[in-house]
């Protein structure tokens, strides 16, 4: 009897990071994708905003592509004929939107020593910003787990699944942090403890922090001022707003270097707009479908 694959979950920054491969040996032995980690990435779960897809098949034989973006990166999506669910659904979601994929971790290598990942999805629903934020916190606890795993790996010298387990590390996530050992070299941790670092920042209401701490040690007249201020920097995010919604004439983002032209003209500099449009991007009001542009959602 074949068991489940267990559903990954893992941020696409480390998730496209991946160049190692294990493939199961007859066909119904599973494959795997290592990460940088030590995920042995058979199934996974994601969720992000799906910014775009496509049916690059035909009418008969479709074949939908997507693109859902994450705090760290983009999942690369594909479902076709053989996925019919999936396929639909895609089909069906208009982006942007957030969703949840289930799906299997393929890969394509047209050279040697060249390694591209993508998610062939068994099912993808539509889901709440909720749904999403639990995600991000789940996988920054997952993260963790496997930066801390490889960490007792690297401190070893010669690494192995019984030493790992005598740490208390799960068999199975050892047995891909040993992968990893043995192909990924020189890798930094701190990049990745970085992304999760980031990943959380995303999950904080920077701008109802920043007005909740002044509340709580100000008078009353502090209070007004920094409430006249908090406005301010909500009509300038609304000017923001209304800027990239004139210059998305096409549909695909509105260009980064017309949007600062266009702020510029409304008394906001370059250094005021990329802290607003950071804002935007926190509170989920925008993303950036293609480097260099900005978008609504």
């Amino acid at each position: 009897m074949i068991s489940r694959e267990v559903a990954w979950r893992i941020f696409a920054g480390e998730f496209n990071a991946s160049t190692l491969e294990i493939k199961g040996e007859g066909d119904r032995s599973p494959s795997y994708v290592v990460t940088p980690l030590g995920a042995m990435v058979n199934r996974m779960f994601v969720v992000g905003v799906l910014t775009d897809s496509e049916n690059i098949g035909t009418e008969d034989e479709p074949l939908w592509r997507g693109r859902i973006s994450d705090p760290s990166g983009i999942f690369y999506i594909s479902a076709g004929q053989y996925q019919p669910e999936a396929a639909m659904a895609i089909s069906r979601i208009d982006p942007p939107a957030f969703v949840a994929v289930v799906g299997k971790a393929r890969t394509y290598s047209p050279d040697e020593g060249t390694l591209y990942v993508s998610i062939r999805p068994e099912s993808i629903r539509v889901v709440d910003e909720a749904i999403r934020d639990y995600w991000v916190l789940d996988t920054c606890r997952q993260t963790l787990k496997r930066i801390d795993a490889l960490a007792d790996a690297l401190d070893m010298e010669s690494p192995s699944v019984e030493e790992m387990a005598h740490l208390g590390h799960d068999p199975n996530l050892s047995e891909g942090v040993i992968n990893s050992v043995g192909h990924y070299m020189g890798l930094n941790l701190d990049t990745y403890r970085e992304m999760v670092i980031d990943a959380l920042k995303y999950l904080l209401p920077e701008y109802e922090m920043e007005m909740e701490i002044p509340r709580e040690v100000s008078g009353p007249e502090e209070i007004e001022l920094d409430e006249e201020v908090e406005d301010e920097e909500l009509n300038q995010e609304d000017i923001v707003l209304g800027i990239i919604d004139r210059l998305d004439s096409s549909g695909k983002g509105a260009p980064w270097d017309e949007i600062v032209d266009e702020a510029g003209k409304e008394g906001i500099d370059r250094t005021e707009l990329e802290e607003l449009t950071n804002s935007l991007l926190d509170k989920g009001l925008i993303y950036e479908p293609v480097l260099g542009k900005m978008k609504r959602i």
